[in-house]
């Protein structure tokens, strides 16, 4: 498959009624201003909280959606399996959970069904672990000449079956209340590191990469015969797509990204990878790089050269969170014509954001400090300011 997915063709369907989201409409056009780095009225911004009954009634919601872990019985791997794989009880929980928030400003209701960050690997045949409240695989390919037939989409996998059910239970249950988004598919340059571990694709760059570059094309076709299928699934339901970057669009819209890029140079990096990335994002409507740590920011201006990439969301990583310390990459972004995520905004640091940053393109996804609607509207009327 090549070129762009098909998304909504003529004039955009009506808007899904949110019961968890009585202005979606009203917000849905902040969101499809940020994609064309303007703004209309103000710039886009995130703020949400779980209202103080919920708080009062439990402490969290179990991440994810799992249900809690008994205390006094030891858990097994088949405990956890079981855990992940009960699609209809961690739909019903996280409809629950989502149900038990305050959704401020241009929040959005999102459930996505998510099996752990390195799924797409495990329906190409990488054995898959489940944990407490992550997931892992293991590579499937120690060798080329000898494992090179393995670690190909196997389109009836059973955790891909499992994933369009979890997506299916989960439109069922959030029918008129809340947005049904994308499974983290993560392809790509990570994918092939799942495949092979990151320290063997390391060395395949220099030992094997004629193999490195047939296998990436590959499974860049399989990438897009999976977003195909789940994308059908949702934009049928009416939804916008989104997935764990809880951003929306009304056609395609993914998130391109590569971690294991901060192992290597930018040399490598535009060698291998760049291409991929350039294609993934030729295939969608609209596109959010996600750049995970300082190892990475050596290819930011490889990513901002992109014209068919829409927007960054810079990770700083842990450790490494304080915004002051990279206002300068916010700033190099904007100059690129890019829009972006800005994390680690708190109420302190706000004024930060406004006086160094222009608004058009920016999402404020997030203020640490705001978990009320007084304090939430305080910071809104100074953003509201913001020219």
């Amino acid at each position: 498959m090549s070129g762009r997915v098909s998304g909504r063709p003529g004039a955009r369907p009506a808007l899904p009624e949110l019961a968890l989201k009585p202005d979606f409409a009203e917000v849905a056009v902040r969101y499809d201003a940020f994609w064309h780095q303007a703004i209309v009225d103000r710039p886009l911004v995130s703020m949400s909280w779980r209202t103080p009954e919920a708080r009062r009634r439990r402490p969290i919601a179990e991440a994810h959606g799992l249900p809690p872990v008994d205390p006094d019985v030891e858990p097994t791997p088949e405990m956890y399996r079981t855990r992940w794989l009960d699609v209809k009880a961690r739909a019903a929980r996280t409809a629950d959970a989502l149900a038990e928030r305050h959704y401020h400003a241009d929040s959005l209701p999102i459930a996505w069904p998510n099996m752990g960050p390195e799924i797409f690997s495990a329906w190409c045949g990488c054995p898959y672990q489940f944990g407490r409240d992550t997931t892992w695989t293991e590579p499937c390919i120690t060798d080329w000449q000898a494992d090179g037939h393995l670690g190909y989409l196997d389109p009836n996998h059973p955790l891909l079956l499992k994933t369009i059910e979890f997506t299916e239970e989960l439109l069922r249950v959030g029918a008129g209340r809340f947005i049904v988004g994308l499974t983290d598919f993560h392809p790509g340059g990570d994918h092939l590191a799942a495949l092979r571990d990151p320290a063997n694709l390391a060395i395949d760059l220099i030992d094997n990469p004629d193999v490195v570059k047939e296998r990436i094309a590959v499974a860049a076709e399989e990438y897009e015969s999976v977003y195909e299928r789940f994308y059908r699934l949702i934009a049928d339901a009416g939804m916008p797509a989104t997935s764990w970057i809880p951003l929306i669009h009304f056609g395609t819209f993914y998130i391109p990204s590569n971690d294991f890029s901060g192992l290597i140079s930018p040399a490598m990096f535009e060698e291998f990878f760049l291409d991929g990335i350039i294609r993934e994002c030729r295939y969608l409507d609209r596109s959010i790089y996600h750049l995970d740590g300082p190892g990475a920011l050596c290819h930011l201006d490889a990513l901002l050269s992109i014209p068919e990439l829409d927007a960054i969301q810079w990770v700083p990583g842990a450790g490494n969170e304080q915004l002051e310390r990279w206002i300068p990459v916010y700033q190099r972004i904007q100059a690129a014509g890019k829009s972006m995520q800005v994390l680690n905004v708190t109420t302190r640091n706000l004024d930060m954001v406004l006086d160094n940053l222009r608004p058009d393109g920016v999402w404020i996804d997030g203020v640490h400090g705001v978990d009320d609607e007084e304090t939430a509207n305080a910071v809104m009327r100074r953003i509201e300011r913001w020219r």
